[in-house]
């Protein structure tokens, strides 16, 4: 008995010493994998001369696949229709390259795959792999490296395409318009770009941020940099290039204008409404006096619209109208007539709660404002007396804007009487009250900038949010302490616009116009701004 009882401790202990065991010799998995795929070989062989095959297989030590690969990889000369590069949704051991295109004789080609070939379980990337081939007897071997930067942002964005257009007897401009470079890259996800095995020759630097990912220029939806002058290989290869990014303005061209009231037609358009005049070709009819038709045009502040006002309304089938721009293109559009109900007159303030000490008080409309009259205006504070205001109409802008003397820790309400307002086509409001706030002037922050190096005035100084939102801005014509004062406490940028042709507004570039953008200079940190603090900061210009 004695025994059997040790026999059945003992199993007892060794069933729970196996127990133990295993729980501390549990599988975990073992350590994650951080090895990207390793290139063992290719066919035909990387780096291959008189090349004439239809396929590339690159072989790994893995199964891999191919991530972001329209991005990243990077067919240079650019082929049309572009290879056929497999696997796409799956995995495999080798990358496929079928070419449909023809291949160029005596080119040197290369296929940047960036950082696309990764592995098929934690997504390691190989990267950079190049796979270099030659149709001819030698690799050309000249290369060229630089920088894209953007020409308003202080980030730039990424997958930029830097390319080389070669300069001979069939070279214009306006070939990035319509036909491939002789070399690309791209920036990926930095601001560096390199373009290897290039053949010695003449290149016309460009970088553009391509949106259809065609290697072609698009003014519509494009950015686009270059270099002002030729590039000359070998002779140019240590030169570190800088290209800048813009948007360039497009001239102005009218859609067909739509009739969405009774008295107001809206004309889209592209590019730049400058000056833009529109004239109505139609007669009217007898029932309209000629000399009492009247217009008014609106620019829309968020869209490319523009707000054709008319008085008074009349009926027809069909209206003509003639526009011209700032560039005295002529244009004539249609549109038909339909009757439609009249709009009422609506008014809203810029202010929602708090108005800053920086900022006025505004009121708009979405109709043309005609007039306002003072006398019907009653502006009281916080314990209901009177405030002195005086008020200013801006046509073109369609904005009232009150100038009074505020005062911290305030209520002010602003009642509009019947009739304080009346618009372009006969409206007039109801009783309207808007009210609003202001806060301690210790609930807020001030700048006083220096800046230092600055070759000519008149500089732009600009405040943006860390977005790159404008806060604010000034003009600054000498050397002079520069203050920007009741600041909401939060981090901003500062840049600084050379304003070369004193315009007082940053202009753009043109391509075919060789005309870079004006150049702009960004403190390389944001500015906190907290509340009751006075910040001086230096900025020395580079």
């Amino acid at each position: 008995m004695y025994k059997r009882s040790n026999t059945i401790l003992l199993t007892i202990f060794s069933f729970m010493l196996i127990l133990s065991c295993a729980k501390k010799g549990s599988i975990t998995g073992g350590e994650k994998d951080e090895i990207p795929p390793v290139f063992i070989k290719a066919m035909p062989p990387n780096f291959s001369t008189n090349f004439n095959a239809k396929e590339i297989r690159i072989y790994f030590d893995e199964f891999i696949k191919l991530n972001d690969a329209q991005k990243q990889i990077i067919v240079s000369p650019p082929m049309d229709p572009k290879p056929i590069i497999t696997p796409l949704g799956g995995t495999s051991k080798y990358v496929k390259i079928e070419f449909l295109d023809t291949l160029l004789e005596n080119t040197t080609y290369s296929i940047n795959f960036g950082e696309s070939i990764v592995d098929n379980n934690e997504g390691n990337p190989t990267p950079y792999f190049r796979y270099v081939f030659s149709t001819g007897n030698f690799l050309d071997s000249l290369s060229i490296q630089g920088t894209v930067s953007d020409a308003l942002e202080k980030e730039t964005e990424d997958f930029i395409t830097v390319a080389l257009y070669e300069v001979n007897e069939e070279y214009s401009d306006s070939i990035v318009y319509k036909e491939v470079p002789r070399y690309i890259t791209s920036t990926l996800d930095s601001i560096n770009f390199n373009i290897d095995n290039i053949k010695e020759g003449t290149y016309k630097l460009i970088a553009i941020k391509d949106a259809s990912l065609n290697y072609k220029y698009d003014a519509k939806q494009d950015k686009i940099g270059f270099y002002e002058e030729i590039v000359t290989l070998p002779a140019d290869t240590a030169k570190a290039f800088k290209v800048n990014l813009f948007k360039e303005l497009l001239d102005f061209i009218p859609a067909k204008p739509k009739q969405v009231s009774k008295n107001e037609l809206i004309f889209g358009y592209e590019g730049v409404a400058d000056s833009v005049n529109i004239h109505l070709l139609s007669t009217v009819p007898d029932s309209v006096v000629p000399e009492n038709y009247t217009t008014r045009i609106l620019k829309d502040k968020e869209k490319d619209t523009l707000h054709y006002w008319f008085k008074p309304p009349f009926e027809a089938d069909t209206l003509i109208f003639e526009i011209t721009s700032a560039k005295k293109s002529r244009d004539t559009v249609i549109t038909r007539l339909k009757d439609q109900y009249k709009d009422s007159l609506l008014v809203k303030s810029n202010i929602s709660g708090n108005l800053a000490f920086n900022k006025n008080f505004i009121l708009s409309a979405n109709t043309p404002l005609d007039s306002i009259n003072e006398k019907l205006i009653e502006f009281t504070d916080k314990d209901t007396l009177a405030v002195p205001f005086s008020i200013q109409l801006d046509t073109l802008e369609n904005e009232v804007t009150f100038t009074f003397e505020r005062t911290e820790s305030n209520t002010y309400k602003v009642q509009l009487l019947p009739e304080a307002i009346k618009d372009f086509i006969g409206n007039v409001n109801d009783t309207i009250n808007f009210n609003f706030r202001t806060k301690k002037l210790a609930d807020y922050g001030t700048i006083f900038l220096t800046l230092e190096n600055v070759k000519e005035y008149p500089v732009l100084v600009e405040l943006t949010s860390e977005k790159g939102e404008l806060v604010t801005k000034k003009n600054v014509q000498n050397a002079e302490v520069i203050v920007f004062d009741n600041l909401e406490p939060a981090k901003y940028n500062i840049r600084v616009i050379l304003d070369a042709n004193k315009n007082g507004i940053w202009d753009t570039g043109n391509f075919l116009q060789v005309l870079q953008p004006e150049k702009i200079i960004y403190f390389p940190e944001l500015i906190e701004v907290r509340s009751n603090w006075e910040l001086k900061q230096t900025f020395t210009l580079e």
